[in-house]
């Protein structure tokens, strides 16, 4: 179980620092729609032209942490394009993933045109012309990641060319794809309604690097990987412990520490942080209008794995600062 254990300077950790936006066409003037949809494209993920008539309805959630970027976005039907103009006036030197969640879709480069289905992920470079279409608008999740970013994880930047496979649904695919369905899962969560903690930013730069380079990518990055998701997903419970999540990961306890090391922190390091994160984003969030509302510090310490409340209030102080009891009055 992950118990009372110091935590160095290293591994401490700062209050979320994510940014969430929501953008509408709605209400909007419908001569104005497809600019300003633009505009906020241009800005909050990736510069495209957009080609829609006037009566456009697209939204967006989107979540930007330090490096990356993640958005859920709806619309109804239109098409875009990346051209060779678009890329000199809104440079990009990253790679996107889209995960179609409802909806078809075409999508053609200089490979020729792929149909794409719901449980689908695409990716591709920014850096090389696209276009893309929803002949029956669009349901889907995105993620931007900064080629920079990737090279520590894998040896290659950027796909040769686009990439297409299942992220599954409900569950994922047999082999790589597993990772692609890690991915959606995150990114669905943290462009949720719904308050949870921004996602770690490594998890997702190592989801990426293995779903793009495949085989090319290295074991580090994929344990790590296969490690993380398996903590989201048990992050809430008391007796996670390092040695269960090696064996989720298919690795000795003694490589896994080796593999977490290698990013400048250890696994129960890491569990507090996120642990400790989701903690900061229950309490920081406006009360529901439900029993929720009347759960203590106490509760919330419970409620994200914690075994001890003193512990929790210790931890969380000397992490962000400030007493779980100053930030949720």
């Amino acid at each position: 179980m992950i118990g009372r254990m110091p935590v160095s300077a290293r591994e401490a950790i700062e209050p979320p620092r994510a940014r969430r936006g929501i953008f509408s066409t709605a209400g909007l003037p419908a001569a104005q729609r497809v600019r300003l949809w633009e505009s906020h494209n241009a800005a909050a993920l990736i510069g495209l032209d957009v080609h829609a008539d006037d009566a456009l309805q697209a939204s967006e959630i989107n979540l930007q942490l330090p490096g990356v970027r993640l958005a859920r976005v709806r619309g109804s039907a239109h098409a875009i394009d990346r051209s060779p103009e678009v890329i000199d006036r809104y440079p990009a030197d990253s790679v996107a993933i889209y995960l179609t969640l409802r909806g078809g879709a075409w999508f053609t480069s200089a490979e020729g045109t792929h149909r794409l289905r719901p449980g689908d992920a695409l990716v591709c470079a920014t850096d090389q012309p696209f276009a893309r279409g929803f002949d029956g608008g669009l349901d889907e999740l995105v993620v931007a990641v900064p080629c920079s970013a990737l090279l520590s994880r894998c040896d290659i930047a950027r796909p040769a060319k686009p990439l297409i496979t299942s992220f599954g649904t409900p569950s994922p695919p047999p082999g790589s794809s597993t990772y692609a369905h890690a991915l959606a899962r995150l990114a669905g969560q943290a462009t949720g309604t719904g308050y949870s903690p921004p996602p770690d930013e490594r998890t997702v730069l190592d989801l990426v690097a293995v779903l793009m380079a495949g085989r090319v990518a290295a074991l580090a990055a994929a344990h790590r990987a296969a490690a993380h998701c398996y903590i989201e997903e048990h992050l809430t419970s008391p007796g996670l412990s390092a040695d269960e999540v090696a064996a989720a990961a298919g690795i000795s306890g003694r490589q896994l520490s080796r593999v977490f090391a290698a990013v400048g922190t250890s696994v129960p390091g890491h569990i507090l942080a996120r642990r400790l994160q989701l903690a900061y984003s229950i309490l920081a969030a406006p009360p529901p209008a439900s029993a929720e509302a009347d759960q203590t510090v106490a509760d919330v310490a419970a409620r994200c794995g914690f075994t001890s409340a003193s512990y929790f209030s210790h931890a969380f102080r000397q992490h962000f600062g400030l007493r779980a009891s100053d930030l949720r009055r």
